[in-house]
């Protein structure tokens, strides 16, 4: 990432804007635990020098992954997932266009999976759980699949009904945090939610204007996840309820320029038995 730091302290607005893109896509990789590839990082690299366009650079990479399958020498096909996934999501970072629709949201995971994953741009179609390090273990309750598409056309369209020009900052950022963290417990998809839902958001926000420090994503990504896991477990005979607070921690960093400290043992829910007075 230091590679892509001076082009951001060098201030070139265009340079600096392709950084930050980069900066961000990458960082998010670390939700599932992926890294990219040197060949990623230095084409990039070329990307943010102007050498060449976006486009080129999805097809290099895309050649670079068919040589390697042809010599029958891919590397851990998670970091060809890392590559295209971080090439896809610049791409559409730095697209001036956005619906705030549950199609568009269903857009962007099809544009980022499509070829990685069977299932890319369709929505669920079996439940799921999955084990949680910050639940010890234990898992959110998702959407029901059979109710998948009902329970985001319901949550877009309470979003769309609050008037936020009639907020201050504190009122609308719990509003924002509220409906991310729903949208992201629906689940919509088999893999790449967190992801998926990330970018959405960060086109959303830009729709109000605000401009942000795209290293927050890059540095706490994994923050980002388990927030919106605590934002969604509830276990009441251990003293749990799900809160937004820690999601609200991230976002006052983002749009804000707080400075918050965001450490994943925080949001472990051990850490609960710590503050208890015995």
């Amino acid at each position: 990432m230091s590679d892509f730091d001076k082009y951001i302290r060098q201030g070139e607005p265009d340079r600096k804007e392709k950084a930050q893109a980069w900066q961000t896509a990458i960082g998010l990789q670390d939700v599932d635990g992926l890294k990219p590839s040197e060949y990623l990082l230095r084409t990039a690299g070329r990307h943010i020098e102007g050498d060449i366009t976006i486009g080129e650079v999805k097809h290099l990479i895309d050649s670079y992954y068919q040589s390697k399958a042809n010599r029958k020498d891919i590397e851990n096909e998670r970091t060809e997932e890392a590559d295209k996934v971080s090439a896809r999501i610049t791409e559409i970072l730095s697209e001036k266009s956005f619906s705030f629709t549950p199609d568009y949201l269903i857009l962007i995971h099809r544009r980022l999976f499509e070829g990685l994953y069977k299932f890319a741009g369709r929505l669920r179609d079996y439940d799921i759980t999955k084990k949680e390090w910050v639940l010890d273990g234990d898992t959110v309750l998702y959407s029901n699949h059979e109710l998948i598409r009902q329970t985001l056309d319901y949550d877009f369209g309470q979003e769309k009904n609050v008037d936020y020009p009639s907020l201050d900052a504190n009122q609308a950022l719990k509003h924002i945090c509220k409906f991310v963290s729903d949208i992201w417990q629906i689940h919509p998809f088999g893999e790449g939610n967190t992801r998926t839902t990330a970018v959405f958001t960060i086109k959303y926000l830009h729709t109000f204007g605000f401009t942000f420090d795209n290293s927050v994503f890059q540095e706490h990504s994994w923050y980002f996840r388990n927030a919106l896991v605590r934002a969604n477990y509830n276990n009441y005979s251990k003293g749990i309820s799900a809160t937004t607070s820690f999601l609200e921690l991230f976002f006052r960093n983002l749009l804000f320029g707080e400075k918050n400290e965001l450490h994943n043992r925080a949001l472990h829910i051990a850490a609960l038995w710590t503050r208890l007075p015995y």
